[in-house]
This record gives C-alpha cells, structure tokens and sequence, in this order.
C-alpha cells in the first residue's frame, strides 16, 4: 500500500553507491532528498548507515540491488520508491559501464557493444520511459491543477560522457552509447515539457573514479600537457555539484540542456 507522500522530495540515483553516483548520493542527501539506490553489487556493509547520519535521520535512504539493464529490475526500483515515500521528483540516470576490453574498432565485438549499450543507453531509455509515466499518475491530469506548474513535477538528469562527441577509437561502443544518451535527453526534454517535467544531460569529463584509475598516467600527462584549461583531475562532487543545480528547481524554464562538467575541455582552442 502506498503511503502519505514524504515530506522531503524523493530522488532515484541508479549507480548510487560508487564513483560519480555516490558522490550524487551524498549531495542529494545533504540537500534534503530521500535517495533510493540502484546497485548491482550487494549493499556494501556499513552503506546506508553512513548515508543516513549524511541525511542526518534514518529512513532517507533505500538499497536496491538490481540492473539498469533489466526492465523487470524498473518496475520494483520505482515500486520500492513509492511505495516507502509515496512520490518521486528525481531521476538521475548514472549507472554506466566501460568495455571490460579497450579494444580497436576493427577489431571490437558484438558482446561488448550489446553489454555497453544496454547498460549505458537502452536501460536509462527504458528507465526514463517507466519513470516519466509513473511520474504523470502521480500527479494526475495536468488539467486538474488549478494553474501550470511554474517549478518542475519533476526532473531527470542523465549523466554522460565528454565521450558523446569526443572520438576514442578503442572505445567506439562506449562514444555511441554517450551519443545516444545525449539525443535520449533531447527527445525526452520536449516529449515532457509540456507535462511539467524538465530533462538535462550533465557531461563529466575526467573523473577520478574506479573507472578511470587504470588509466591515470595517461591523463595525469594529457593534463600535463595542458590540454585542459582547468588542469586538474575531476571529482565526483563536482558532478554532484551540477545535478544539485539542476535538481534545485531553479532552471524552470530550461530543458535540454547540457552542464558540461569537464574544466574546459569542450571548448575548442587552437
């Protein structure tokens, strides 16, 4: 049975516990958000204690462990939301994968294309899809409020990739996967716009994470070399940081938009 709608707004952070998606966690907590987490590993031992003293009260954080990649996997993930806290504001779509090979696009094969796009870019598709309608029943026909909301009913944040328009040819499954997450934003910006529910894309560049750690010589000398107007290695809070902006409700009136988060690496310099 669904409860009283919470208090506080409710976020869904798939990927929540590691890298970029904890430190998305963290701040969306900090923030006054209830988080639900999507994870395909076990709760780490000790995780939403640590989380809720972050949230300063228990009962902020839910752990489910499943996959993005599984749509079975979206209904109980929005099914354990609102049935715990009774609405939904946030989707923050940032549960991803690099090919477990680094391989050249000659000689790349269909397993990893097939594992890359449907973690990174057929299961946020089809999350998005299942959150978005769940969204609109909540709320009710639009019609039925007595004006147009002027502050979102919701909002989605789809975590890429400076690799949606930065060629790597040993990674080509992986660019296409970020490519297509920025048209997903696109197309369901203005699907939602007139249903009050806002969609941007945040664009890490170079981040410190688990994921990049095997190659951090390569961009320690790529920074270097000073190919980064901010020459330093990012963080996952200065990812948070954006999605904090965004998930804020103050950019009503935008949507479809990308926060590169990245130091001046989109800017093109001679």
């Amino acid at each position: 049975m669904t409860l009283e709608p919470a208090a506080v707004p409710v976020a869904l952070v798939t990927g929540g516990s590691r890298g970029i998606g904890l430190g998305i966690t963290e701040r969306l907590l900090a923030d006054g958000f209830a988080v639900a987490i999507l994870a395909t590993r076990e709760e780490p031992e000790g995780l939403v204690a640590r989380l809720d003293g972050i949230a300063g009260e228990p009962g902020r954080v839910r752990y489910l462990q499943g996959s993005v990649a599984d749509p079975a996997d979206h209904a109980r993930y929005l099914d354990d939301a609102v049935d715990a806290w009774g609405r939904l504001d946030l989707l923050v779509n940032n549960a991803g994968v690099a090919p477990s090979v680094r391989a050249d696009i000659l000689e790349a094969t269909p397993e990893s294309f097939d594992r890359v796009i449907g973690i990174n870019l057929r299961g946020p598709y089809f999350l998005t899809q299942a959150f978005a309608n769940r969204v609109l029943a909540l709320r009710g026909p639009l019609e039925a409020l007595p004006e147009p909301p002027v502050r979102p009913v919701a909002t989605i944040v789809n975590v890429s990739s400076t690799s949606a328009v930065t060629v790597s040819v040993n990674r080509g499954d992986y660019c296409l996967s970020k490519a297509g997450v920025g048209m997903a934003t696109q197309l369901f910006a203005a699907r939602l716009a007139s249903e009050g529910v806002v969609v941007y894309e945040v664009r890490p560049g170079i981040i410190a994470t688990d994921m990049t750690a095997g190659v951090t010589s390569k961009y320690d000398a790529f920074f270097a070399a000073g190919n980064v107007p901010i020459a330093r290695w990012g963080r996952p809070a200065d990812v948070a940081g954006a999605v904090s902006l965004l998930a804020s409700g103050q950019t009503p009136y935008s949507t479809g938009e990308i926060f590169n988060v990245d130091g001046g690496l989109h800017i093109p310099t001679l």
